[in-house]
């Protein structure tokens, strides 16, 4: 049973974990900080970052903390958010991609991308991408891209990104988690072709009991409830993310979940990732098509 208490000194590193002020985000911070890491936090306001600052400095740890806004909802923050780390740092050890929002009501970012897809995967996608030359120059650098199990029940539409056509809550949040893990596996795909030594690793933290879940109505709480059983602790849904941020036996394109049938639960595992999140045609497609959408032009090879 691995537990954060796994977790090796990681004095010298330095992460940045997205969306860290709150649910799984704060608690994957919390981890490394307490495991001597420098924690960027980045968040989507300077006031969500600073509380978070003061939560987990109250917490204790032998790390240090550093604060940055950054909005996934829009791609000019982003390359920003970028710009202003490089300037700051050396080197950049793990990046954790794990801000996100769920079911919300029908809205697009303001790069007009419906918000989830553009938040869950576009955004992380052009962070990734401005910050990889760093992670590319920093020796055993991870990129840890969090999904759900979500992702069974995805399909990438490629006419309907932008809510052109309609707009479905659910299925938009399962089309993102997708989009992540076949983001994840292609980057993976691309470091190895470039023969860089970055390692992308996909995560999935079960259910857990987050504000993620702010959106939706009672019922269908009530109902996701009855379908999947009861719900972790934060603290235990960031471990598949720490797992994939530090453990030993980690490689490229491995993805982690909790260990318990249905992966709602447990601890830390390797698990096979489905084949519709395997499928090449569409992760080069996908990719091409935040490429383009963003600008963002990853300086790694195109398998």
């Amino acid at each position: 049973m691995w537990t954060k208490k796994n977790i090796g000194d990681q004095t010298g590193k330095t992460a940045i974990v997205t969306g860290a002020n709150t649910g799984i985000g704060y608690e994957t911070a919390l981890a490394l900080f307490e495991a001597g890491a420098h924690v960027v936090l980045a968040c989507r306001s300077e006031r969500n970052a600073q509380d978070a600052e003061l939560r987990l400095r109250g917490q204790g740890g032998k790390g240090s903390l550093e604060i940055a806004v950054l909005n996934l909802a829009n791609l000019d923050a982003v390359r920003e958010f970028a710009r202003v780390f490089i300037q700051k740092h050396s080197h950049l050890d793990i990046l954790i991609n794990n801000a996100g929002v769920m079911t919300p009501p029908a809205s697009k970012t303001d790069d007009g991308f419906e918000l989830q897809f553009g938040v869950n995967f576009l955004g992380h996608y052009a962070l990734t991408g401005h910050l990889y030359p760093l992670l590319n120059a920093t020796p055993g650098s991870r990129i840890v891209t969090v999904s759900s199990m979500a992702y069974l029940r995805g399909q990438i539409d490629f006419t309907n990104l932008r809510s052109e056509h309609s707009y479905d809550a659910f299925r938009e949040y399962c089309q993102s988690k997708l989009a992540n893990i076949l983001f994840a596996v292609k980057l993976q795909r691309r470091i190895e072709a470039a023969d860089d030594q970055v390692a992308s690793v996909a995560v999935q933290p079960g259910a857990n009991k987050t504000d993620l879940s702010r959106f939706m109505s009672e019922r269908e709480y009530n109902a996701a409830l009855d379908r999947i059983g009861a719900l972790m602790d934060p603290w235990q849904g960031a471990l598949p993310s720490l797992y994939a941020a530090v453990a030993d036996d980690v490689n490229g394109g491995d993805f982690y979940s909790p260990d318990e049938p249905g992966g709602y639960r447990g601890y830390p595992a390797k698990l096979a990732i489905e084949p519709h999140a395997l499928d090449k045609a569409v992760a080069e497609r996908l990719w091409q098509w935040a490429e383009e959408a963003t600008k963002v032009v990853y300086p790694a090879g195109n398998q």
